[in-house]
């Protein structure tokens, strides 16, 4: 669809005057190439500069005055909650409808979130797409130029995070009625001796926004320290990755070998964070009935330095530790056990800086409740640490200097900053006790919002991209980054819609109930741009076109038929019509090639996780111990029929030696192939099409030969 067309068919009613003005920059710029033979001067692009200034003044302010209504809207929520909560231990404490209203209230706040976002994208790609067809089309450069001026008025660049953390209290408050969950924010150290499951998946920017406001309706964002206001700086994560030259560590993360090490150095906050976590995660296979575990601790940024060099000793790093008594003396044990055992690994293994991941978080989660933890990383950057190109980046330090959480790093050079065009997201689900994920998660995990990304690694990301010529095998997911992973959408409950609209609202309203089941109406853009259908059976939402197509009216017609005969019929006459209108697979002209096949870049292997367990070598023992057997029963044949038989039938047991000497070869061949590639974790097709057919053609041929041979007796 035509950008043009997007935006007519995307615009939100109350927001519809402010957009930017698409097909008349298009008409515009046309007529004037038109008038003047295709020739562009100076006068008329300052002519179309003033207009695109026009629109980006429009587009600017409508933004801000919106955000500092949505502003004020919060401030005032805020106070009637509060209120409201004060309210509950009065002599008149509020009712249920109260709370109703105000949860109402919050709602539709949450969806002029969700627009204004929807807004900024849109009209930001509206203006990236004028100045591409001017630049295309009139051979003068405005890009650059243009670039400074949306810099200067960067509606797009408008982050709600401090909105989202706002919002989510409020809604928690509302929602428990006043009573929200209580626990230990900052108790995550304790919460990794839970069993969990954990997903990850990517987040197109479109959807950031959008995702986050369903989140907090149904999880509270956790903050760490509830005594101070909410600071950009608050929500950073910086982790430097360590490894040798070799990249020893890379690439058994990359394999999920067995007991495969990563080591960071992780802090929270801005680069004055004084306390800096030493951390090993440690790879663990399933059938070994441990689990991968994360352990780390704590240590004081002025001796990181001195302890990566082994001139601090483990013994001073918790000597302050024993004396305070703080912690028993079994958990002291532990972590200078952990503490020793890296630090050895970092002296043994050579290992230095050599990429770091930078990322602001957004936690969700409810205090002291590890059921369900919900993370999303955006703005999710890899900055090259190494010296292996002979410029030592970290100048001996510990990580590098010149940067701190000020994203993008402009600073940088290209080569030295991956800059990951996604959000990435973690669900982490307690497991235990079968326990099954709420409901709400199942759907939020299967819609168009998110893209499953098994195994994605920050790390194995960041060598793979930076150090791109010196690794050998790269990720999966590498070869794919140029796929758009945005979906149509999936009808679900989880959706934004404003409350208090009725199904049966006029036709041209963008929003609909909560509870209706056909989607976010409320964004036309999905609404209309892919075809999704209003209201229906979010089970049954195939096209009307379809629903009334022969094939579908025959087939109600064998659902609601009684008599078996007549079903049958029916059924046939459903088969026979979906095959010649509607079945276009099967259609397809022999010969059509689909490409789709992942390719490795030249030079690269891809690596794709093999997880072998100790019954695999068994199997494929007893898979050789059979063909062995088979192979010795065709021998002994042929043993029984030379010794026994008559000169005829010695000719004929030569078939059955034959056969036999190949089973024995083949078997003996493929069961080495197998162990090889067992061992080496490859991802190959391990199914033997060959061996089958061959000893039974031969076989065959055998029994065909003894009976010719006595035949010519």
């Amino acid at each position: 669809m035509k950008f043009g067309e997007q935006l007519n068919r995307s615009l939100i009613r109350e927001y519809s005057y402010y957009y930017i003005c698409y097909d008349d920059l298009k008409t515009e710029l046309e007529e004037n190439l038109e008038s003047n033979n295709g020739e562009w001067s100076e006068a008329l692009e300052t002519q179309f500069l003033e207009s695109l200034e026009v629109e980006l003044d429009k587009v600017y302010t409508f933004c801000k005055v919106k955000h500092n209504e949505v502003v004020r809207r919060v401030k005032e929520a805020q106070e009637q909650v509060h209120m409201t909560v004060r309210a509950i231990e009065s002599n008149a404490p509020p009712s249920e409808l109260d709370f109703e209203i105000l949860e109402e209230e919050l709602s539709d706040i949450i969806a002029d979130v969700h627009d204004l976002a929807k807004f900024a994208r849109l009209n930001y790609t509206g203006f990236q797409k004028i100045i591409k067809k001017h630049d295309k089309k009139t051979k003068f450069i405005l890009k650059p130029v243009f670039q400074v001026r949306l810099d200067a008025k960067p509606f797009f660049k408008e982050n709600y995070d401090d909105l989202v953390v706002k919002i989510s209290q409020l809604y928690d408050l509302v929602r428990t009625r006043g009573n929200p969950i209580k626990g230990d924010s900052s108790s995550g150290g304790k919460q990794q001796n839970f069993i969990r499951q954990t997903t990850k998946y990517w987040v197109h920017p479109d959807n950031i926004t959008e995702l986050k406001l369903i989140i907090l309706k149904h999880l509270p964002v956790l903050v760490f320290n509830t005594n101070k206001e909410f600071e950009k700086e608050d929500s950073a994560i910086t982790s430097i990755y360590y490894d040798n030259e070799n990249l020893d560590l890379y690439y058994g993360r990359l394999r999920k070998d067995e007991g495969a090490e990563a080591h960071r150095l992780r802090w929270y906050g801005g680069m004055s964070s004084d306390t800096i976590f030493v951390e090993r995660k440690t790879h663990r296979e399933d059938w070994t009935g441990e689990k991968s575990v994360k352990a780390r601790f704590a240590l004081k940024e002025r001796y990181v330095n001195d302890f990566m060099h082994g001139n601090y000793t483990v013994e001073q790093a918790f000597a302050k530790m024993r004396k305070d008594g703080k912690k028993s003396l079994k958990e002291i044990e532990n972590l200078e056990a952990l503490a020793t055992e890296i630090q050895y690994t970092m002296l043994k293994k050579k290992l230095r800086p050599v990429v770091r991941s930078f990322y602001n978080r957004t936690a969700f989660q409810l205090p002291g409740d590890a059921r369900v933890r919900i993370s999303l990383d955006t703005e999710l950057s890899m900055v090259r640490e190494d010296n292996f190109d002979g410029y030592d980046r970290t100048k001996g330090n510990w990580r590098r200097m010149d940067i701190g959480v000020d994203w993008p790093f402009k600073q940088l050079p290209e080569k030295d900053i991956c800059r990951f065009p996604y959000a990435v997201l973690e669900v982490k689900l307690q497991t235990q006790l079968g326990q099954e994920p709420p409901e709400w998660v199942r759907e939020l995990v299967g819609s168009h919002l998110v893209e499953p990304v098994p195994k994605f690694s920050k790390f194995i990301h960041g060598v793979a991209t930076l150090l791109n010529n010196k690794v050998e095998s790269i990720p999966f997911w590498l070869p794919q980054m140029d796929v758009d992973i945005r979906k149509p959408p999936i009808p679900t409950h989880i959706n934004i819609s404003r409350p208090g609209r009725s199904d049966n609202d006029s036709d041209d309203d963008l929003y609909t109930n909560e509870s209706h089941p056909a989607g976010n109406l409320m964004d036309p853009e999905e609404r209309v741009g892919y075809g999704a259908i209003e209201g229906g059976d979010p089970q049954n939402s195939q096209p009307a076109a379809d629903q009334h197509s022969a094939s579908a009216v025959l087939q109600r017609k064998a659902r609601n038929a009684s008599n078996p005969v007549t079903r049958m019929f029916y059924q046939v006459g459903a088969a026979v019509d979906h095959y010649l209108h509607g079945d276009q697979v099967t259609k397809v002209p022999q010969g059509t090639v689909f490409d789709t096949e992942v390719r490795a870049p030249p030079g690269k292997t891809i690596c794709v996780p093999v997880r072998v367990e100790p019954k695999v070598y068994f199997a494929t023992e007893r898979t050789f111990l059979s063909w062995m057997s088979i192979g010795l029963i065709f021998n002994g044949v042929a043993i029984s029929m030379l010794t026994y038989g008559t000169r005829t039938t010695m000719v004929a047991s030569v078939g059955f030696f034959l056969t036999a000497l190949v089973t024995i070869i083949y078997n003996a061949y493929v069961y080495c192939k197998r162990v090889v590639n067992i061992r080496l974790k490859r991802a190959i097709d391990y199914q033997d099409k060959v061996g089958p057919p061959l000893v039974c053609a031969c076989l065959l041929a055998s029994t065909i030969f003894s009976f010719y041979c006595k035949l010519a007796s």
